[in-house]
């Protein structure tokens, strides 16, 4: 038998009936042959680790924009830390761990430079950008020239992670949740390596209900969410501990994400991302060639979108350098 197949059986005998099977996925946009050693969410698990996307998350801001000590999250960090979460969830709950840690590896694929500035600034010239949108754009077109082809149940999974509709599988819901989980603690923990935040200021109330430490915090909030969806068609948390988890969030939004000491290059970040889509959207032919040959098919516009939105914080900065810093003449 293949392996595959094998794998496909343990998941029908050992996962929820709620779980979603790796041989009932609704498939891919293109048809191709199945593996014979791997799931198809297998499959787009690995398709997304080996993209070049994914690789360069390692260089995009989580929250601190280019950081200069080595100990803050970036954007892959923060992806790890989703998975991980999502992935003990999952298991709890014997839901389809591959796909659940497909759809949250590939889950910020498509977030900018300089992190929700960086969103912010891009949606300012092109109105209705989103980096989820961007996320699923990057796997079904941009990536490996085609996108990655990957299946239904993690692109939709990727697509809404956040936004006002619901994942279609109980792993994409997990996923969602897991992202929140993740940030919400490993934001508080880099606010106060950074100083802007102290363990005292933390609000009393949700600490009461959630943990005194980075660790009990997810801790209650991961198991909490497998108490309250064990046996049942669908991922939630109890009132009491979703209510703690929300006004903590509510908090950083007040505290740390907005107006702060994390945010001080924050205008900086936005005048580099709209300097460059202004440059790129109006000089198409400056884009690289891989993005020029797009320019036809999705107008300058949306290709010099796509192109700032894939660039790290440190390239995007090093390109406004060689556009609009004046260099010195050399000497000779």
């Amino acid at each position: 038998m293949e392996l595959r197949l094998y794998t496909e059986e343990l998941e029908t005998r050992l996962l929820s009936p709620f779980a979603c099977l790796s041989s009932g996925t609704r498939g891919r946009q293109r048809s191709e042959e199945m593996c014979g050693v791997r799931t198809a969410f297998q499959r787009d698990r690995d398709r997304i680790i080996h993209s070049k996307s994914f690789r360069r998350l390692k260089h995009k801001t989580q929250v601190f924009i280019i950081p200069e000590g080595d100990h803050y999250r970036t954007r892959l960090t923060h992806t790890l830390e989703v998975a991980q979460i999502a992935r003990t969830i999952a298991r709890a709950l014997k839901l389809n761990e591959d796909l659940t840690e497909a759809i949250a590896l590939g889950h910020d694929l498509g977030h900018t430079p300089f992190g929700h500035t960086g969103e912010e600034a891009l949606a300012c010239v092109y109105p209705g950008f989103k980096h989820n949108e961007q996320s699923l754009r990057v796997v079904d077109v941009l990536e490996s020239g085609a996108g990655l082809n990957l299946t239904f149940e993690v692109r939709d999974g990727i697509l809404n992670h956040t936004g006002p509709k619901t994942p279609a599988t109980l792993e994409g819901q997990v996923v969602r949740t897991a992202d929140r989980i993740a940030y919400i603690n490993h934001d508080i923990d880099d606010a106060i390596r950074g100083g802007i935040l102290t363990e005292a200021a933390l609000p009393r109330d949700c600490l009461d209900v959630l943990g005194y430490r980075h660790r009990d915090r997810i801790n209650t909030m991961v198991t909490d969410m497998i108490a309250n969806s064990a046996e049942r068609p669908e991922v939630k948390m109890g009132v009491a501990v979703k209510e703690a988890m929300e006004s903590l969030r509510d908090f950083l939004f007040e505290k740390v994400y907005t107006g702060s000491e994390a945010k001080r290059e924050a205008a900086k970040a936005k005048h580099v991302v709209e300097y460059l889509f202004q440059y790129f959207a109006n000089d198409p032919g400056t884009l690289p060639p891989e993005y020029r040959t797009k320019v036809t098919d999705f107008g300058s516009e949306r290709v010099a979108c796509d192109y700032i939105a894939g660039m790290t914080d440190r390239y995007a900065v090093a390109q406004f350098e060689r556009l609009f810093i004046p260099r010195g003449f050399p000497a000779y």
